[in-house]
């Protein structure tokens, strides 16, 4: 074996862990597989003979490609490792935060290695993954009722009060503290927000509601989910809390680029 065949195999050993990385960086399989193969040429054209630690060092480079990624697409998802309730909070962080946090809290990088990635001292690397993991904890969703069919009961009936208008039977589906999230991406920002109160949310719920929509039921974190097409292409992707009978939380996205990714997930997760 030469030492180019010896140092592919020793990449290839490495490949699945750097894809994940990559993964719940771009939320974009894709795009992660651009990244893990440019990192492969970044090793190819350099070699590993000083290069002590190959998973780490492999590391360092698909975050940095990743970071490079994300930093002209603000709009890219941390996909499959946290949950749609989230994707709205987890936009709203600088890609550095993003970087810290994933690298972090989800693979166990320390932060003496995330620093040089993000160009901050170790402790204000910290500081990043804090504040990304305070936001990520406030925007934990409560446990859903454990019957699936039960979820879906409800959420259908949610779309039938909403299609036929009628604003008493919303009213009775959700709970007294409902929530709804809504995030239309940088495209429309005015059309983005949060909505509390059983009155508010069945009034969007009725607004929002497009005759020629069709609706495709979707496991959403694992929960009852719908992905909302028209003409046929995913225009929105929503998920639901169901405790007791109720809707706690609706977590609805309608950004475009975004749509298409979600949508392709969780449809075949159904």
């Amino acid at each position: 074996m030469d030492e180019n065949e010896w140092l592919a195999a020793r990449f290839e050993d490495h490949r699945a862990h750097l894809r994940a990385v990559a993964y719940r960086m771009l939320g974009s399989l894709t795009e992660a597989d651009d990244a893990v193969q440019d990192t492969w040429l970044r090793l190819s054209r350099s070699g590993a003979d000083d290069v002590e630690n190959l998973g780490g060092w492999l590391t360092t480079i698909v975050a940095r490609v990743c970071l490079n990624m994300l930093q002209p697409d603000e709009e890219a998802v941390l996909a499959d490792s946290v949950g749609l309730a989230l994707l709205v909070v987890l936009d709203t962080l600088s890609p550095a935060e993003r970087l810290a946090f994933v690298l972090h809290d989800m693979f166990q990088l320390p932060f003496e290695e995330i620093a040089p990635m993000v160009g901050r001292s170790p402790t204000a690397a910290r500081q990043l993954a804090s504040r990304a993991r305070r936001r990520v904890r406030g925007a934990e969703l409560p446990a859903p009722d454990p019957d699936l069919a039960r979820q879906r009961d409800v959420v259908d009936a949610f779309f039938r009060a909403a299609r036929g208008g009628d604003f008493d039977a919303l009213v009775a589906l959700l709970d007294p503290d409902v929530v709804l999230r809504a995030d239309f991406g940088g495209r429309r920002p005015a059309a983005s927000g949060v909505v509390h109160g059983p009155a508010a949310v069945a009034r969007q719920a009725v607004l929002g509601a497009l005759p020629g929509a069709e609706l495709h039921p979707a496991l959403v974190n694992g929960a009852a989910g719908v992905v909302v097409t028209v003409g046929g292409r995913p225009f929105a992707v929503l998920g639901f809390t169901v405790a007791e009978g109720r809707i706690l939380e609706i977590d609805a996205i309608a950004d475009p680029d975004r749509v298409r990714r979600v949508a392709a997930a969780v449809l075949s997760d159904e």
